[in-house]
């Protein structure tokens, strides 16, 4: 698989005239070896030429880290006392033009721009974003058991008393379920009630739920690699009438932007099936952000389902929906799913209940 995807990279780099790629820390190292970098002062950087090994270099005292493979690349393992940047100057051999990955440290970029003066950088993106925004079986199957377990995690919180407790002890329950059903790290949980919950990305803190709110749930995590990302609502209570038809609103803004989301189609024009129902409703400047982002090895990579964005939907592209109806002061409502576009029309990966939960 890994060998299969640097053949794709390397296709890509003949095509745009990049001679090496450089990639550190972030979610390209790990989608092209398996392996994730530690963020530290100690530099771990693949080194993959179009033409020649890969080779990856990494800190002898992480080597054990990391599960080489033959067919894909080597490891080459540095001392303390080694110049991790020559040695990776070294195996790049003077190129002319190099992609470096857009999340390297800056103290390592202006090192390597010394020792490599003839090149030229670019950004590493330009190269693995549109490989990576097509997932292949294997990728799609991990998203999709990261989804199943978040929707058990929203199952299970149906259940759940929320009144009484704070919002940073319902984030807490959320981070560690999200580890108890396999993900080996929770990236957010965000939890906004009452009048928090306008705020999209509120940081859950000691505000007491009490009865009536609504309780805004969006949390995710890594699980092998891929990202899981769900929103649901909660209601302490009854809801009013107000927070119902709101909530009708939304509900049939985000069912009809899934249903738009057809091979083919623009990401702008699902992002307006959504705003154009919202917006109908009397709520266009409560919907303050883009309808959805891709996901996969990061939690938020391409396709952005944003307005502007004419990019067509190809099979293979995950992302999510989630359009939102935000009132200040007193409200928000966020409905999430990831979807995968197919020749066969849009497919859910997430299928935890979709109505208000009333709890207690």
């Amino acid at each position: 698989m890994f060998s299969e995807r640097m053949n794709r990279v390397r296709a890509r780099m003949q095509e745009l005239g990049v001679d090496v790629l450089l990639l550190s820390v972030g979610a390209d190292l790990p989608w092209l070896t398996g392996y994730e970098a530690l963020e530290t002062e100690r530099l771990t950087m693949l080194v993959l030429p179009r033409d020649g090994d890969a080779t990856l270099v990494v800190p002898h005292l992480e080597a054990a880290r990391v599960e080489e493979r033959p067919a894909a690349f080597s490891v080459a393992p540095w001392d303390e006392t080694d110049d991790p940047v020559a040695v990776v100057a070294r195996l790049a051999a003077a190129p002319a033009t190099a992609a470096i990955g857009d999340h390297t440290w800056a103290r390592f970029l202006l090192d390597l721009q010394r020792a490599l003066p003839r090149a030229s950088f670019r950004k590493g993106s330009e190269i693995t974003a549109p490989l990576r925004t097509v997932k292949d079986a294997f990728e799609v199957d991990a998203l999709r058991d990261a989804a199943a377990a978040v929707d058990g995690i929203v199952i299970e919180m149906r259940e759940r008393s929320f009144e009484g407790r704070t919002e940073k002890a319902v984030h807490r329950e959320l981070v560690q379920r999200m580890l108890d059903a396999g993900h080996e790290r929770a990236n957010f949980a965000i939890v906004g009630s009452g009048p928090n919950g306008a705020s999209p990305h509120h940081e859950p803190g000691g505000r007491v739920i009490e009865a009536g709110d609504v309780v805004v749930c969006d949390f995710g995590g890594s699980m092998r690699h891929y990202c899981s990302d769900i929103t649901r609502l909660f209601v302490v209570g009854e809801p009013s009438q107000e927070v119902r038809d709101t909530y009708d609103v939304l509900f049939g803004a985000q069912e009809q932007a899934v249903r738009s989301a057809t091979v083919g189609t623009p990401c702008a024009e699902v992002d307006a099936t959504a705003r154009r129902i919202i917006t109908d409703a009397g709520f266009g400047d409560r919907f303050i952000h883009r309808t959805g982002h891709g996901i996969g090895v990061e939690t938020h990579e391409d396709p952005y389902i944003v307005a502007g964005n004419t990019t067509p939907l190809v099979a293979g592209n995950v992302f999510s929906v989630e359009p939102g109806i935000y009132l200040p002061g007193r409200f928000g409502l966020r409905l999430e799913d990831i979807v995968v576009a197919t020749a066969d029309g849009p497919e859910r990966l997430n299928h935890a209940p979709r109505d208000l939960a009333v709890v207690d």
